[in-house]
């Protein structure tokens, strides 16, 4: 009886493969963000001069489309 569940199952999983490759890695974008000072005054890099930064990679989320909600009477 056993064989018989494990051979349905594993007939069923292979006639229906689920898709999990397009939701693996969401889309991301990198933000980067100027460090400032306790009088808030950009931090120059000493080397080259230049404004340092904190960079992050964040998700980016989809706009889901709605209906418009009807205006009560």
């Amino acid at each position: 009886m056993k064989h018989i569940i494990f051979v349905a199952g594993l007939a069923l999983a292979v006639a229906c493969p689920v898709y999990a490759a397009d939701d693996a890695k969401p889309a991301t974008k990198k933000v980067c963000v100027d460090v400032k000072d306790k009088n808030g005054q950009p931090v120059k890099d000493a080397k080259t001069g230049n404004v340092k930064q904190n960079c992050k990679e964040v998700k980016q989320h989809k706009k889901h489309e709605g209906t418009k909600v009807p205006d009560k009477k």
